[in-house]
């Protein structure tokens, strides 16, 4: 089963959680972590691993919660 990604990033002035490519807007980046690492939890107690993802002002990807397997370090 695959794993489900919640991933956290600014938009604008506000914050979001897009998953399955729906977007959740959020007034503080605060408010969309809680919310996100809720709904990760909720899916991994339904049997999903599910994953947590934040947006660094890189652009890049910083895993932040991990319900289930963690991939890291990734094997290899």
């Amino acid at each position: 089963m695959a794993r489900a990604h919640y991933y956290v990033l600014r938009d604008g002035t506000e914050w979001k959680i897009r998953h399955n490519d729906k977007d959740y807007k959020y007034n503080t980046q605060a408010a969309a972590m809680q919310a996100a690492v809720d709904a990760a939890h909720a899916s991994g107690k339904s049997g999903h691993d599910a994953q947590v993802l934040v947006q660094g002002r890189d652009g890049k990807w910083q895993t932040e919660w991990t319900y289930g397997h963690d991939p890291y370090p990734p094997p290899g």
